[in-house]
């Protein structure tokens, strides 16, 4: 199995993983040792969509009984282009949609055995489940595909930390994203799914959930629940064995003064805002089919910050969206430098096929977008390193995720998977007796760009 892509698609591929073992297959972690290569492709732009051919292509040879590997192509490019995608790549002996998961053992078999699957004509999923949020779980439509099987999953990866998809698919219409088109509708899972999988997880030496979907601040809008992120939040923490939660793609249109109250009070949930303001001109948020603009993203950060000054903040932005002119990169960057952020993803705007965007005039050259991401990522990088800086002398917990001689590496509560590590230096006494999962309390001696370099204090839970 090889996964490409964000963390719903690990999650998608662990799935994926435990249906097959369910039926007889059997993992394993080199392709060469394999007779067939499962690709877990990402079709959310265009440089992804190039990696997943490269490695789609990559992926094949010999078999160990020397039959030619079977080579199968899924995920979103794979849901998004079906039939075109199939006739382009004849390497790949299938290209199979969202809705052949949950028979995948059987589909595989197939492939095995040298037969041919009839790949599927791509369809905005969208038109799948009704457009009133809360008829959605009386369709017949949820049933289907990845919304209504019962969940199962085997772990690829191992460690104290794992994503839980806590929902599938946006209603949001913004306009340089295609991911609703092939992703669907939004779905929430019931929390008693949510509570059950966390539970195993944490029998599999989890200590750390990263709550993911598109649109976290939507769950349970399905479910008729205004306040179901708050409550699944509270059922979570009560799972035995979980140490800490974070929850990842928040909208900040969505996030309620209730819901920043109940993750700074709850002691389980991390002070961690993932905050996808994608831009901070609020002109051209307006074209982006997207909400707020500076002023309100200061405030919401500052909001946060009031209750706790030392939370993780972290967002993306987009640069070079059709009509972005010099004084909206000047706004972004004067934001930025405003906001203090922890981490900051910078990309170009790219067309995608069926998005609004791709229609729009005022597209700036590709060299023009470059060079603006090369900007903002280099002012970006000095704000982020500065907010590190100012973290040295502070006492941070660290769930350790690697065990060295002398020292651990993990993350303190601030930093999210992607965002950087704090590497703990530790004394005689408890070398040996951590181990990932562990959770030390440690002293910040020194910052570089956003890692961290602790000594240990003490040890919280081994």
């Amino acid at each position: 199995m090889v996964t490409l892509g964000c963390a719903r698609n690990e999650v998608d591929s662990e799935e994926l993983a435990g249906r097959l073992s369910a039926a007889g297959f059997e993992l394993v972690p080199d392709a060469e040792e394999a007779d067939a290569v499962l690709v877990n492709t990402c079709g959310f732009i265009e440089a992804a969509k190039r990696e997943s051919v490269d490695v789609l292509l990559s992926v094949g040879g010999s078999a160990p009984d020397g039959r030619r590997r079977s080579v199968v192509a899924v995920g979103c490019m794979a849901e998004r282009y079906g039939r075109e995608l199939a006739a382009e790549l004849p390497e790949a002996d299938a290209v199979l949609g969202f809705d052949d998961y949950p028979d995948i053992a059987q589909r595989l078999q197939v492939v095995l055995d040298g037969g041919a699957l009839t790949s599927h004509v791509p369809r905005d999923r969208r038109t799948l489940l009704p457009v009133a949020p809360v008829d959605r779980p009386r369709s017949a439509a949820f049933a289907g595909g990845t919304h209504g099987a019962p969940w199962i999953r085997q772990r690829i990866t191992s460690g104290p930390v794992a994503s839980l998809k806590i929902a599938s698919g946006c209603d949001r219409r913004c306009a340089f994203c295609a991911i609703p088109s092939f992703r669907g509708s939004f779905v929430s899972r019931p929390s008693a799914d949510l509570v059950a999988e966390a539970a195993w997880l944490a029998g599999q030496g989890v200590r750390e959930l990263v709550l993911v979907s598109e649109n976290s601040t939507s769950y349970g809008k399905d479910l008729g629940g205004p306040r179901a992120l708050d409550e699944l939040l509270g059922d979570l923490a009560g799972v035995p064995g979980i140490e800490r939660i974070r929850v990842s793609y928040l909208q900040p249109a969505e996030v309620r003064p209730g819901l920043v109250q109940t993750m700074i009070e709850s002691p389980r949930v991390a002070d961690y805002f993932d905050l996808s303001f994608q831009h901070a001109s609020a002109p051209l948020l307006r074209r982006m089919r997207r909400f707020g603009g500076t002023k309100a993203f200061l405030e919401l950060i500052d909001s946060i910050r009031a209750d706790s000054p030392e939370a993780g903040i972290r967002s993306n932005v987009i640069v070079g969206f059709p009509g972005e002119t010099e004084a909206d990169v000047d706004e972004l960057m004067g934001f930025l430098g405003s906001a203090q952020l922890d981490a900051v993803g910078v990309f170009g705007y790219s067309d995608e096929d069926g998005t609004e965007g791709a229609g729009m005039g005022g597209k700036l050259d590709e060299s023009e977008i470059r060079a603006r991401v090369a900007e903002v990522a280099a002012f970006a990088d000095e704000v982020m390193a500065q907010r590190a800086e100012r973290r040295v002398g502070q006492v941070v917990e660290v769930l350790v995720e690697q065990v060295g001689a002398t020292s651990v590496e993990g993350r303190a509560e601030h930093q999210g998977p992607e965002d950087g590590a704090t590497t703990v230096q530790l004394p005689p006494a408890p070398r040996g007796r951590v181990q990932p999962g562990s959770i030390l309390r440690s002293r910040v001696v020194s910052a570089d760009g956003v890692d961290l370099q602790s000594v240990e204090v003490s040890v919280v839970r081994i």
